[in-house]
């Protein structure tokens, strides 16, 4: 999804998106849909968070080769 920051004017005119809204071009043309984050949320459609944030997943690359292959995981749970 791309990302658009939008400065105090343009937001104002967006009644700062308390409510979903058309976009139209200068001819009367719908361009699309906005929706504040509440009713993205209620449609089930937030992308979803990672559930660990990026010094997570770095601190934890470092400690990896502690593993076990796949092919002893599988045959301890029955996958020969």
């Amino acid at each position: 999804m791309n990302k658009i920051i939008l400065d105090a004017a343009t937001q104002a005119k967006l009644n700062g998106l308390t409510e979903s809204l058309e976009l139209h071009d200068e001819a009367g043309n719908l361009i699309g849909y906005i929706l504040p984050p509440e009713a993205y949320a209620a449609m089930g459609l937030m992308p979803a968070q990672p559930p660990f944030t990026d010094a997570e997943i770095e601190e934890a690359m470092k400690n990896s080769g502690t593993g076990r292959p796949l092919e002893d995981i599988l045959k301890d749970h029955g996958y020969s």
